[in-house]
């Protein structure tokens, strides 16, 4: 059986679909068969990905790609790790309930969050729901405006939430979103630039944690 990575976060705008679909891409050029699971109905994933399928062309996708909703994710997500080495699972903002069944059915379940207290305070009934299920967390700080923005006060905030973080910190960066409009990713569109090698490296963080 593969593993399941979950991205959840009640909190809007966390930027939890492009964390998802980068980390996708960045595991599979380590090597691994990987699959998305798209449980938001919003869709944004699948938009994501019928544009990736067009760039791909006649050479053929390098994700498997699958939609599921409310229960159903739980079954769709184990049944992908079947056949693929990890699958990533993207869950809609504000919906526990939508959220729950991928959860439950992660080895792993990464939640992105701004470095801002608004945000840390939001982020609490996620992290509430992922222990509640009994499945290891890992928090990834996402759109942090350079190193300034981890004061020691963010730093002992994100402690004080009881969860591991990642050592990766992801800066606020206009390549992310700009790569997402075509289907593709950073390591597509500037391969050598700090974005790509900060997603690189967490991607190594993320399955580690997982498959460990």
């Amino acid at each position: 059986m593969g593993r399941i990575i979950t991205f959840a976060q009640q909190k809007g705008g966390s930027g939890k679909t492009t964390m998802a679909a980068h980390l996708a891409v960045a595991l599979r050029r380590q090597g691994a068969s990987v699959a998305l699971l798209d449980v938001d109905p919003q869709g944004s994933l699948g938009e994501w990905f019928e544009r990736r399928e067009a760039w791909a062309g006649e050479r053929g996708p390098d994700l498997s790609f699958r939609t599921a909703s409310g229960w159903g994710a739980r079954r769709e997500a184990r049944g992908l790790a079947r056949d693929h080495d990890l699958v990533v699972v993207d869950t809609p903002p504000k919906s526990d309930s939508e959220s729950r069944p991928a959860v439950e059915a992660a080895d792993l379940v990464c939640v992105p969050v701004q470095p801002t207290p608004v945000d840390l305070w939001a982020t609490r009934p996620t992290l509430e729901m992922v222990l509640k299920q009994g499945v290891r967390s890992l928090i990834i700080v996402n759109r942090a405006v350079g190193r300034a923005a981890l004061t020691g006060e963010m730093l002992e905030a994100i402690r004080e939430l009881g969860h591991p973080a990642a050592g990766v910190v992801i800066g606020s960066r206009v390549g992310f979103a700009a790569s997402m409009g075509h289907g593709l990713t950073v390591m597509e569109t500037a391969p050598g630039g700090k974005a790509a090698l900060e997603i690189a490296a967490l991607a190594e963080e993320v399955m580690k944690q997982a498959t460990t």
